[in-house]
C-alpha cells in the first residue's frame, strides 16, 4: 500500500468531506495512477483545476504519483497571476459562453436576462451538453459533479447552491462577469440577441396601452417575440438590482 499527501486550497474545498478540508491528509493507494485520476477519485473535477505541484514542482494531469508524494490542488485563478506554472486548463474565454445542464432552466434565464450568451434545452441528454460545450468553446454549468468528470470535458463549473439566484452570483463571481453584463440585451426564452425595432413596423402586433404610453420596442429574430419597458420591466430592474447587490457583497 503506497501514500500521498494532499492539500486542497479554496473552493476545491466543497468537494471534500468535513475532515478532509483545508488540511493536509493521508490518501492510500496501490497501482500505478496519475494524479488526475487520483483528485477525481477523492471527488474534485478536474475542470475546477487550474494548478497542481507535485512536491513543490507543478505538473500535469497525466503525472504519475508515487509513494510519499506531497501534492496540492489549487482551483482556477482570477487574480493571481500564474502565467508562469503550468495550467491545467484551456485559457480563459474572452467572451463567456455557457451550456446548462437540464436541471437548470430558472438560472439559464436569469443569466440570459443579464446578458450572457446561454444554452439551455431540458431535453438535451448529457452526450449533447458536452458535445456542444466542447464544439463551441461554451463552459458547462451543472449541479451534476460526474458530468464534470467526463475525460473530454475542459471547461465547467460545478454549482455549489440550488438556488437560482445565488447560482447566478456565484457564475458572476467564477468567470468574473461583472464587466459582461448587458441587461435585456438578450430574449429570455431562446438566448438570442434582441433588435431594436420602429414602433410602426409592430404597431399591429402590440397592445393598445403599449404603443400608447412606450417607444422603444426589441424583437427576437429567432422566435419573433416583441419586447418593451412595461410594468414587469420595472419589477425585473429592481430584482436586478437586488442581486448586484449580492454580487458586490
Amino acid at each position: 500500500m503506497h501514500k500521498a499527501y494532499f492539500r486542497f486550497y479554496e473552493e476545491l474545498n466543497d468537494f471534500l468531506p468535513q475532515k478532509k478540508r483545508k488540511v493536509i491528509f493521508e490518501h492510500n493507494f496501490v497501482d500505478k495512477t496519475t494524479v488526475k485520476d487520483m483528485i477525481e477519485s477523492i471527488g474534485v473535477p478536474h475542470v475546477e483545476i487550474d494548478l497542481i505541484l507535485i512536491n513543490g514542482n507543478s505538473v500535469d494531469f497525466n503525472h504519475h504519483v508515487f509513494d510519499g508524494d506531497s501534492i496540492s490542488v489549487y482551483p482556477v485563478f482570477e487574480s493571481l497571476d500564474i502565467a508562469d506554472v503550468q495550467h491545467l486548463r484551456p485559457k480563459p474565454l474572452r467572451i463567456p459562453k455557457f451550456i446548462l445542464d437540464v436541471h437548470l432552466g430558472k438560472l439559464a434565464k436569469l443569466m440570459r436576462l443579464f446578458g450572457f450568451n446561454t444554452f439551455y434545452d431540458n431535453y438535451y441528454s448529457d452526450e449533447k451538453i458536452v458535445s456542444i460545450a466542447l464544439d463551441e468553446k461554451r463552459a458547462i454549468l451543472t449541479r451534476d459533479k460526474g458530468l464534470l468528470k467526463r475525460n473530454e470535458v475542459d471547461r465547467g463549473y460545478w454549482l455549489r447552491s440550488n438556488k437560482p439566484e445565488e447560482q447566478l452570483v456565484e457564475v458572476i463571481r467564477r468567470f468574473d462577469l461583472l464587466n459582461e453584463v448587458n441587461e435585456f440585451s438578450r430574449c429570455i426564452e431562446c438566448n438570442t440577441i434582441l433588435e431594436k425595432i420602429e414602433k410602426d413596423s409592430v404597431i399591429d402586433r402590440i397592445p393598445e396601452k403599449a404603443a400608447e404610453y412606450y417607444n422603444e420596442f426589441t424583437i427576437c429574430r429567432n422566435c419573433d417575440k416583441i419586447f418593451w419597458p412595461g410594468c414587469h420591466y420595472d419589477k425585473m430592474k429592481e430584482k436586478m438590482e437586488e442581486l448586484k447587490k449580492l454580487i458586490y457583497h
